[in-house]
């Protein structure tokens, strides 16, 4: 049975790391439902040249192929504004859910459970549900008022996952880096995967 995991993109620096967990998540047979936020849109075509239409949005703009047949699709898109996305609603059944990158606003909205998008709703429902929720947070220096969220969200039940990758698995390029971060992820959902070199393996 495929695993459903919800992947939101907000406009913190790290969009690199999103485009290849995409990737990573697809071709391990998950059926992705991805929300990207309009900061995050900014963010991709700053750091990627990604032009990417949240009104008309098309995996290839990601350079995803989404699933050749429509009837195996693996990449459900949801408008950060649709309320109505199966991601919004608790009996909706996913597997997980991934903010990365997850900006310090985004972080705020999520552990005050403002849920003005359907992103911030769909991390309220996985802390409700008590379901897997990541947030990959990548800031740096931080300030007392996101450390203070960092631990309201890990009170209530998330993940923090800095972007923070490691040297010691054999670092020979950016995307080394980039596939550190992204397996570490993958490890929380529980996906198997060789991204990484596991410690005492070498």
């Amino acid at each position: 049975m495929k695993r459903n995991i919800v992947v939101a993109i907000t406009g913190a620096s790290g969009a690199t790391y999103a485009v290849r967990l995409l990737e990573v998540l697809s071709a391990s047979g998950c059926n992705v439902y991805l929300a990207i936020s309009e900061a995050a849109q900014l963010v991709l075509k700053q750091e990627l040249d990604l032009s990417v239409d949240l009104d008309h949005f098309d995996p290839a703009m990601l350079m995803l192929d989404g699933g050749a047949n429509p009837k195996d699709r693996k990449l459900h898109y949801c408008h950060y504004h649709d309320q109505m996305a199966p991601i919004a609603s608790g009996s909706f059944l996913t597997d997980g859910m991934v903010v990365c990158p997850c900006s310090g606003g985004t972080l705020s909205s999520i552990v005050h459970g403002t849920s003005a998008n359907v992103i911030h709703r769909a991390a309220d429902v996985h802390l409700k549900e008590r379901r897997k929720l990541v947030l990959v947070c990548r800031e740096t220096p931080l300030s007392l008022v996101q450390l203070e969220n960092m631990k309201r969200a890990t009170e209530a039940g998330a993940i923090i996952l800095p972007a923070s990758p490691a040297f010691y698995h054999g670092v020979k390029s950016i995307r080394d880096l980039v596939d550190y971060v992204v397996g570490r992820i993958c490890d929380q959902l529980g996906i198997e995967n060789s991204l990484i070199e596991r410690w005492g393996t070498q």
